[in-house]
């Protein structure tokens, strides 16, 4: 066993990285948990600088080149995880720096634009759902939350890794959009038109804001269509991610007719 003490200190290292947003960006590294994370993570060709993992919580080996790989106990891996049941796995990876010029988009592209969304299993939710529909992009614009932020990682399932995501401000992002003649789709309860009811077959990118107050009026003056989530019960809105998913499945489904 390499690591034992929990005085150790990279075990010391590793949980400030997993709590503090700016020895994240510092440093320029992330914590990926999970066998499944991991997995992603390297099939996307990202290179560790080190792998960490608990043979009391998993005796499987994983084939991993070209990485470090450092046994702890099980008292040392459950110190350093952000999970309540770990399976024993995890990296210390750089974080990828992806640009809108990294974008390839098809010939009608799909993309989602989360605005200030502020909480990790919401932003990680959506890239779940990004990856399942396969959009061209996620830009995820004047970010409350970051994107490498374990919960993140660990809410999109590895979605972060498979979904090409650039985080910028949401003039930039209005700009990309108009230079690639992509049209923004504003969701919003305020809106008189249903989800349903509207052509998401042409190049169109779905703009989602917080729960507590929606898009802020830059997106809200700039969309060029507003649609709305019927609602028949008491509250007025939807969880933000739910929201997504339904209008980019809305898209997927009339592009499949």
């Amino acid at each position: 066993m390499d690591i034992t003490s929990l005085q150790n200190p990279k075990v010391k290292y590793i949980v400030k990285l997993r709590e503090d947003k700016r020895q994240r960006q510092r440093d320029g590294l992330m914590l990926v948990e999970g066998r499944d994370e991991l997995t992603l993570a390297l099939a996307g060709g990202l290179i560790p600088q080190m792998i960490l993992t608990a043979p009391e919580l998993d005796p499987v080996s994983m084939e991993i080149s070209n990485a470090e790989i450092t046994t702890v106990t099980r008292a040392v891996f459950e110190k350093i995880s952000y999970r309540d049941n770990p399976d024993g796995w995890l990296g210390i990876f750089p974080i990828p720096k992806t640009s809108l010029a990294d974008l390839k988009l098809s010939q009608s592209p799909l993309v989602i634009v989360a605005e200030s969304v502020e909480k990790p299993g919401n932003l990680g939710a959506i890239l779940r759902t990004a990856d399942a529909a396969h959009v061209d992009a996620l830009l995820v614009c004047d970010p409350r939350v970051d994107l490498w932020n374990p919960n993140v990682i660990r809410a999109s399932r590895g979605a972060v890794f498979t979904v090409p995501t650039v985080e910028m401000d949401s003039a930039s992002a209005l700009d990309w959009l108009r230079a690639h003649k992509i049209q923004v789709l504003a969701a919003t309860p305020s809106a008189e038109t249903p989800y349903t009811d509207v052509d998401l077959k042409a190049p169109i990118a779905i703009a989602v804001g917080t729960e507590d107050e929606g898009l802020t009026d830059f997106w809200m003056h700039n969309a060029d269509t507003k649609v709305l989530i019927p609602m028949a019960g008491k509250v007025n809105s939807l969880n933000v991610s739910i929201a997504t998913a339904l209008i980019t499945y809305e898209a997927v489904r009339q592009r499949n007719l």
